[in-house]
């Protein structure tokens, strides 16, 4: 009885470590797929980062161009108000 018990519990052990070795494959396993993912995320990120400081660059540019045009049209309304304000 010793010796089959003591065989036992050396196999309960044995099980016991080959589901800890597989588990830790599984997660070794799983780590990559995660870091792999983690990576290709970063890559959508910085695209998506680039994309938006192009289209905040544009923005600027646009409202830059458009208060110029304002500007412009302020000076000549003003001038225009000006010159008809002189003739009698």
């Amino acid at each position: 009885m010793g010796n089959e018990f003591i065989k036992n519990k050396f196999d309960d052990i044995d099980n016991k470590v080959d589901f800890l070795i597989e588990l830790c494959q599984t997660l070794q396993t799983e780590n990559s797929e995660l870091i792999s993912k983690i990576k290709h995320l970063e890559v959508l990120l910085a695209k998506k980062k680039g994309t938006e400081e192009r289209y905040s660059e544009q923005e600027a540019l646009v409202q830059s161009k458009i208060d110029g045009l304002l500007t412009k049209l302020d000076s000549f309304s003003k001038s225009k108000d000006y010159q008809s304000n002189k003739r009698p």
